[in-house]
């Protein structure tokens, strides 16, 4: 029998790394409680439902039958491509046009193919970047070049 070590592995990793987080922020920062909390209550709470998921990926993954999977390797560079790009030009272009070429550059190696589903796409995440980090959480993010 063949076991699924791919997801056995990648639930395991996932499991370690979310322990790994909310052991660092549990000893790193103060928890606090419900009505208080404090800066290490969201890491310590996101580590354990990450540890949680990689638990519930990798306990079946023991009993069932996979065949190998090719990695997907232009998909994951478009991903970490689009990941970098955000992250070194959000700063000077702004939250939006960062969000919107991130987009295209994720979406880019796609296996459906046509720019229409891309751009709207592209518009409907950087309206829901705008809507969540701008408008309801008021963090002091520039929307443009221009509006720092």
């Amino acid at each position: 029998m063949q076991r699924d070590y791919h997801d056995l592995l990648w639930g395991g990793i996932l499991a370690l790394f979310g322990l790994g987080v909310a052991g660092y922020a549990a000893q790193s920062y103060d928890f606090g409680d419900l009505r208080r909390m404090g800066p290490g209550f969201f890491p310590v709470i996101l580590g354990l439902i990450l540890a949680v998921l990689g638990i519930v990926i990798a306990i079946p993954a023991w009993w069932r039958q996979a065949q190998p999977e090719p990695i997907a390797w232009r998909e994951g560079v478009a991903v970490l491509a689009a990941l970098l790009f955000f992250g070194f030009s959000m700063t000077r272009l702004g939250i939006a046009p960062a969000t919107f070429v991130a987009v295209l550059i994720a979406s880019s190696v796609a296996a459906r193919r046509g720019l229409v589903w891309r751009l709207m796409l592209a518009v409907v995440v950087t309206a829901l970047t705008w809507a969540i980090f701008l408008g309801a959480l008021d963090m002091p993010i520039p929307l443009f070049p221009w509006s720092r």
